[in-house]
């Protein structure tokens, strides 16, 4: 090895590498400090007190509950709205394009909930895997 170079030398064919002895040591002092701190995070002591919060944003968050609920009480609405519509005894055509929109926007909701468009995969945090 070349004195004060920095570099490795050696024999590759023979997987020989020549190094000085303090950079030597200074890796294996930094493999140990590392597996220390590698040892630590796996330390069942050292627990995150988010933890159970966190389960709980996954678990809110796997099962859809907010759009769930979103398309539940869609339903509703629109089901009101169509029982309101046909117990009037002279709809017009305000009443009648409401309850068209609100009908009709009912399939937009389920497109959405149900994720058959790349945009609602996006807007629900799924990757495209096309």
């Amino acid at each position: 090895m070349h004195e004060g170079s920095g570099r490795f030398g050696g024999d590759m064919d023979r997987n020989e590498v020549e190094m000085d002895l303090n950079k030597f040591m200074a890796m294996i002092q930094e493999i140990s400090e590392l597996k220390d701190k590698i040892r630590d995070l796996e330390d069942a002591t050292n627990v995150n007190p988010w933890q159970k919060v966190i389960h709980l944003a996954r678990a809110v968050d796997s099962w859809r509950i907010f759009p769930r609920i979103f398309v539940v009480v869609y339903i509703y609405l629109m089901y009101e709205s169509v029982i309101w519509f046909m117990n009037l005894p002279e709809p017009n055509l305000e009443q009648s394009a409401l309850v068209s929109v609100v009908v009709g926007a009912m399939g937009v909701v389920f497109g959405v909930y149900s994720g058959k468009s790349g945009q609602s995969k996006g807007f629900k945090g799924e990757d495209n895997k096309e």
